[in-house]
């Protein structure tokens, strides 16, 4: 049995959550609606406030969608309960980061200003122009935007400049070291 496949998700007060034919699954919540439609084998039963994923057979198929599957919904109940959001970090000098109405303005050291427009169900905050957070239901969907921006000035490591994860820890390498003889 899968360790993370067989425990259960408790879907919190003010989450609902409904199983259609095919295993569509939809989650309400106060962050909003999320829909995903899970794998045709798998087998989602929901209990009152318990929603548990088993798997018909024991072979290798179903043992690794197992544990996906149930990770999947438990993500689609914390995102509409709780939400994600993953936070970036700008370094360099003249870079940043402004929020003009539902867009996002990059200065990351080109020609051009880069704006990113802000796709359904992600919220930008700014509350430094160095400092950019993703917020949003959806974990693929934050992980993806915050993806993308890193993406357009990811950070080298010579002097560190670039847009970063907070917690992500840049290799440093040694300049040249000049004249050797």
């Amino acid at each position: 049995m899968s360790r993370i496949g067989k425990m259960p998700i408790e879907v919190v007060a003010g989450v609902e959550v409904t199983v259609a034919e095919g295993n569509l699954v939809t989650v309400k919540g106060p962050k909003g609606t999320l829909t995903r439609k899970l794998h045709n084998d798998m087998i989602i039963s929901k209990d009152g406030a318990v929603v548990t994923v088993s798997r018909p057979t024991d072979n290798k198929e179903h043992r690794a969608l197992h544990g996906l599957t149930r990770t999947l919904l438990a993500n689609m109940v914390e995102g509409v309960s709780k939400g994600f959001s993953k936070e970036l970090e700008i370094n360099g000098v003249g870079y940043k980061a402004a929020l003009q109405g539902k867009q996002l303005v990059l200065n990351l050291g080109y020609s051009h200003p880069i704006n990113y427009d802000t796709p359904d169900g992600i919220t930008f905050e700014v509350p430094s122009p160095l400092k950019i957070i993703i917020k949003g239901a959806d974990k693929q969907q934050v992980g993806q935007v915050a993806s993308e921006i890193r993406g357009y000035r990811p950070p080298e490591p010579y002097l560190g400049k670039g847009v970063k994860y907070v917690d992500e820890k840049i290799r440093r390498k040694a300049g040249k070291s000049g004249k050797s003889k």
